[in-house]
């Protein structure tokens, strides 16, 4: 068995579904983050199975530039984590009501 364009593809849309409804659905940060994250490397898989099966390099540079921005995002993402839960003590997602009134 060979695997194709169209495994990658599955797998990418797998991870990013995943990822999907688990920022939907989650109520913590840091899972929100991670699925945030997933998402991510799913559209990096996709970029990168085309560009394999097109033979073509434009993909696989455009995945550095998506791991520099990525690398960057995980530093702020996870700064503001680290302050929400010390100003407030928690990262439960409903308890960080401020600006809802």
């Amino acid at each position: 068995m060979t695997i194709g364009l169209y495994h990658y593809l599955v797998l990418a849309v797998t991870l990013f579904a995943i990822g999907f409804f688990g920022v939907l659905l989650r109520k913590n940060t840091l899972i929100i983050y991670m699925c945030l994250e997933l998402m991510l490397v799913a559209a990096t898989l996709a970029l990168v199975a085309f560009s394999r099966f097109n033979g073509t390099i434009e993909g696989n540079v455009f995945v550095f530039f998506i791991l520099t921005v990525a690398a960057a995002e995980v530093a702020v993402g996870l700064a503001i984590v680290v302050a929400l839960f010390r100003r407030r003590g928690t990262v439960d997602v409903a308890k960080l009501n401020a600006l809802k009134n």
